[in-house]
């Protein structure tokens, strides 16, 4: 069964506006990319890239993400712009919200909501278009190529490097965990026999083939979701689980968290205190995670 396309709930969420951003933008490997560091004077113990969700690497809430992941486990962390300009204005979760919710009057329902439809989809046919997984993907694997076959610190064996993805990004983690030899093939200056990452974490995933795309992973993969996540659902999640828990090529980790939102790991609402402490349980183990795998 294939989860494609996407739903109300990958464009919806609790921006984080109070967020205090530490890290700082600079060109990599071609694309602009944000960059966490650890504290001054802590040597990165791994490189971290962040493949984000719908709304691309200038979320704040996703930046931040990279900020706590570089404090918390003394990680390099880049969150590049894999989609080349064509996430969707942060503006569209609250248009979306206008459009799902209630109408106080006529002239919302007459005037505003036809209005934020149109701009929907006006937005989201051109980030569908740019964003789609033949474009998308050459891109993604020549980042990692890249990577590899940089200079140290890059190059394994020096810093090995780890993959976190959200949704739009889940699909990428998982492909890139799968150590597929056909990818490698196709990058003139990889590291020989080296894979593109060393091991993965996604929380949310979407556009996701069960069982065909996980069957196919072969690196340390953690996933976080809810049971009954909109764009996999509880059998693709039970399914998924098995598999990855019979897989013995590499240790794997299916977490579950009971009441999740799509969203969760990093567009979770902190006023609401259930999904706000789903949203750090799955932060905690990504960088325990890392942690674990990288370090």
């Amino acid at each position: 069964m294939t989860c494609t396309g996407y739903c109300r709930d990958c464009f919806t969420g609790t921006l984080h506006g109070d967020a205090v951003l530490t890290g700082h933008v600079e060109r990599i490997h071609g694309l602009p990319t944000y960059v966490a560091e650890p504290e001054v004077g802590a040597r990165p113990k791994a490189l971290i890239v962040i493949i984000p969700d719908g709304f691309g690497w200038e979320l704040q809430n996703t930046r931040a993400l990279a900020d706590s992941y570089a404090r918390r486990g003394e990680f390099l962390v880049y969150l590049p712009d894999f989609m080349d300009g064509a996430a969707p204005p942060q503006s569209l979760l609250a248009e979306i919200d206008g459009i799902m919710g209630p109408s106080p009057d006529w002239y919302t329902t007459l005037v505003m909501k036809p209005y934020w439809a149109m701009k929907t989809v006006a937005t989201m046919v051109p980030f569908l278009f740019w964003t789609r997984r033949s474009v998308a993907k050459p891109r993604i694997v020549k980042f990692f190529q890249d990577l590899r076959a940089s200079s140290p610190p890059f190059q394994t064996p020096n810093l090995k490097v780890g993959v976190a993805g959200f949704c739009w990004g889940g699909y990428y983690t998982i492909f890139l965990a799968q150590d597929n030899p056909e990818t490698r093939a196709a990058s003139p200056g990889s590291v020989e026999g080296v894979p593109l990452i060393d091991c993965g974490f996604t929380g949310h995933p979407s556009s996701v083939s069960v069982p065909s795309d996980i069957l196919a992973v072969r690196l340390p993969l953690s996933i976080a979701n809810g049971p009954d996540d909109v764009l996999m659902g509880r059998d693709n999640m039970v399914q998924l689980t098995k598999i990855l828990e019979a897989n013995e090529d590499a240790a794997h980790e299916v977490v579950v968290y009971e009441g999740a939102r799509h969203g969760f790991a990093n567009r979770g609402d902190p006023n609401d205190p259930k999904q706000a402490e789903i949203g750090l349980r799955a932060e905690d183990q990504a960088v325990k995670w890392f942690s674990r795998n990288l370090c």
